[in-house]
């Protein structure tokens, strides 16, 4: 009945469908950091920014998904939080400064090479965090 009127769970994050998330977040972290090495170590000269960017981002995937995976919903509020204007920023400035990013990043033009599941899943992660932190939490946990 909890669940159904909008009320916190208390829940742990990587329980239920929170396992998704995880899961989610795993593989993009995996993503991330295959091809934000591949672009640092061999084309870095081509667009230094977007893949050190792209970096960032790999690095924000890893910390939020051991943060999900061990619960410390701090953490994985500050990195998704990261994501969220990441991927806003990072998406608008790809298409605004196209010249910054001649080779696609995780983050540009919102996530597309990803399937938008970047620009997607900072906001599913927040609504997930909230939903299962304890009933009389902050809801910034």
């Amino acid at each position: 009945m909890r669940e159904e009127t909008g009320e916190r769970t208390g829940r742990p994050v990587r329980s239920g469908p929170g396992l998704l998330l995880v899961i989610a977040y795993g593989t993009l972290a995996l993503a991330a950091t295959g091809r934000s090495t591949l672009q640092v170590l061999e084309y870095f000269d081509r667009a230094p920014l977007a893949y050190l960017l792209s970096a960032l981002a790999a690095l924000v995937y890893v910390v939020a998904t051991w943060a999900l995976l061990t619960d410390r919903r701090s953490v994985a509020s500050a990195t998704i939080t990261v994501e969220a204007v990441g991927v806003l920023l990072v998406g608008a400035m790809s298409y605004l400064a196209p010249d910054l990013f001649p080779d696609k990043t995780v983050w540009s033009h919102f996530g597309s090479g990803y399937g938008f599941l970047p620009l997607v899943l900072p906001f599913v992660g927040l609504w997930w965090l909230r939903r299962t932190a304890p009933a009389g939490a902050p809801t910034t946990s």
